[in-house]
């Protein structure tokens, strides 16, 4: 499969047609349409028609559309299952929030298989309750048609009582332990969103050290985060020539026969190698969608 870049996924609420419509122009990589958390109760049948007739209409490009639903626990739910399953133009994955446990995964896939959900959508999870941090391995294994997980750290902070700080030092064994149940059953991985809106080396920051701990992009709450995010979860033109420096030295060695590659004083090995490749796949995806 193809690297698709997921640098940045903005949340956008189903009930507002202004912010589904401008997001048809925004340069970020994925949009999460939201009936959930950024919807009142009120406006939660409003959302989900708006968000039904956006997909309907279209004019979204490249980006990845996700619509995040409401907890089938709640009255919003079912229904909300029923309509994206149904809807004409279905987003490219769903975005099941509230899991705590394997089975909870596989109970909401079962609903939108159950309501005629087509088979080219996929799921992706909100890894934010303190059981589905414990339960990770279980939940990122679940189902087949899982895709990803996004880290929902605000709900995460209310449950454990871990405050937001610029280190993140209170959240880092669940940012760990998701990029490790990601990365173990082949999924991708977004990091949770950064509050301070006005906070802009706070965000840089965080975006970098997602970037360090191994996250594909990170969750975005307003449209002036995308560029960071997309700066600091491309690689750089240093990178890019650094991949290609490493390939080329190690199919040079190879066609010499030799069975030890060193470039710049350090060994290089086939995990390299490929590393360097998905690097240059990556770059090459940015660019054709920039």
């Amino acid at each position: 499969m193809a690297i698709q870049p997921r640098r940045s996924l903005l949340y956008m609420p189903g009930s507002n047609p202004r912010a589904l419509d401008k997001a048809r122009s925004l340069p970020a990589d994925g949009l999460i349409l939201d009936l959930e958390d950024a919807v009142a109760p009120d406006a939660k049948a409003l959302a989900r028609e708006q968000i039904v007739a956006a997909l309907a209409e279209g004019g979204y490009g490249h980006r990845e559309l996700l619509v995040r639903i409401n907890a089938l626990s709640t009255p919003w739910g079912p229904e909300d299952v029923k309509a994206i399953a149904a809807a004409g133009t279905p987003p490219h994955a769903v975005l099941i929030p509230k899991v705590s446990t394997a089975d909870d995964v596989r109970e909401a896939i079962a609903a939108f298989e159950a309501a005629g959900c087509p088979d080219s959508v996929e799921f992706w999870v909100m890894i934010e309750t303190p059981l589905c941090i414990l339960n990770i391995a279980e939940v990122t294994a679940a189902h087949p048609r899982l895709r990803g997980i996004v880290l929902g750290t605000s709900d995460l902070s209310k449950d454990t009582r871990v405050r937001h700080t610029p280190d993140r030092l209170g959240f880092m064994a669940a940012l760990n332990l998701s990029v490790y149940g990601a990365r173990a059953n082949g999924l991708e991985v977004i990091d949770g969103v950064h509050l301070d809106l006005e906070d802009d080396a706070g965000l840089q920051a965080a975006c970098e050290q997602g970037r360090d701990l191994g996250f594909d992009g990170k969750s975005l709450i307003h449209p002036k985060q995308i560029a960071a995010a997309n700066k600091a979860f491309a690689p750089d033109a240093a990178e890019l020539d650094q991949a290609r420096a490493i390939i080329e030295c190690f199919e040079q060695a190879q066609a010499e026969g030799k069975g030890v590659v060193v470039l710049n004083g350090r060994l290089v090995e086939n995990l390299h190698v490929e590393e360097a490749r998905r690097l240059l796949e990556l770059g090459e995806a940015i660019a054709a969608i920039s």
